[in-house]
């Protein structure tokens, strides 16, 4: 766990719900549980804050930290992609675009295709990605101003299930990511009894969170999240998301626990705070998670 997507994970699952700020030492205190040196925190800090994903304000001799609303907004947008499944029947239609980005904007390029991947578009031909959900008008959204892009947007069906089942297969690993899921299941499905039972506490219990989001987070760029007609048989990606839900509540009470005694009784360190309401998210780009209180 990277110490610049721990201070993201911190804020988007603990200090949120403590006003949405943090003083430095408070931060210092918290990433020590990951063995993260006080310099480094230090650095990831200002880096952050001349990013402009974070400022800071003067209480007295204490620094405290808080995101900007361009991080709190990466953070809410991506709370669907990690915390929330597609409901009701798919109507059997595909939304797609194709796309024209000129050679020189290359950077660009590369940026709209994991954007288009986080949202849950497959690549089904070099500029040509498809999601049987439609989420044309986010892709828009981010694309406002970078007049380079030209974005020709279809909504389509094909010629039947059949059809349908093999777009999937082609646009999407699906067996290599229903092996991922497989490989988080055996990791966590066995310790739910143990979280059930309260055997982490404090530091352990904190750590062992913030692992299983990490753990969790990287399947969102990788799972459209299908409609049940689409996927092969034998599909485990629904199984994990429960169990990755139940592991991340059953330690949710040990691990605010610690994080409220290092940061004494819950205030995230600071005074005032921002207000934030409890609406969890991860940063597509900006590399953290939280989660729905």
């Amino acid at each position: 766990m990277k110490a610049r997507s721990l201070v993201f994970d911190l804020f988007g699952d603990y200090l949120r719900y403590r006003g949405g700020e943090v003083r430095l030492r408070g931060l210092i205190a918290l990433m020590g549980c990951f063995d993260v040196a006080e310099t480094s925190v230090r650095v990831v800090v200002t880096r952050l804050r001349a990013e402009g994903w974070l400022y800071s304000r003067r209480d007295g001799r204490e620094t405290t930290y808080l995101l900007t609303e361009e991080a709190w907004r990466l953070l809410d947008e991506g709370r669907a992609r990690i915390f929330d499944r597609a409901a009701g029947p798919w109507d059997g239609q595909w939304h797609m675009i194709i796309y024209s980005v000129p050679e020189a904007d290359r950077a660009l390029r590369d940026q709209l295709r994991k954007k288009l991947a986080w949202l849950g578009f497959g690549q089904l031909a070099p500029a040509v990605w498809l999601s049987p959900h439609d989420r044309l008008g986010q892709v828009e959204d981010g694309l406002v101003g970078q007049d380079s892009v030209r974005l020709d947007l279809f909504h389509s069906r094909s010629k039947g299930i059949l059809a349908d089942r093999e777009l999937a297969a082609r646009a999407w690993d699906l067996d290599e990511l229903n092996r991922g899921y497989a490989e988080l299941l055996a990791r966590y499905q066995p310790r739910l009894d143990g979280y059930r039972s309260g055997a982490l506490a404090g530091r352990e219990a904190l750590v062992e969170r913030m692992q299983l989001i990490h753990d969790y987070r990287r399947f969102p760029f990788r799972d459209p999240d299908l409609p049940p007609e689409l996927l092969p048989e034998g599909w485990l990606g629904r199984a994990a998301h429960e169990v990755f839900l139940q592991a991340h509540s059953l330690l949710r009470a040990p691990a605010e626990a610690w994080v409220d005694e290092l940061l004494g009784g819950g205030s995230g360190g600071g005074a005032g705070g921002n207000g934030r309401s409890a609406v969890g998210g991860v940063a597509a780009r900006a590399g953290g998670t939280a989660s729905a209180k």
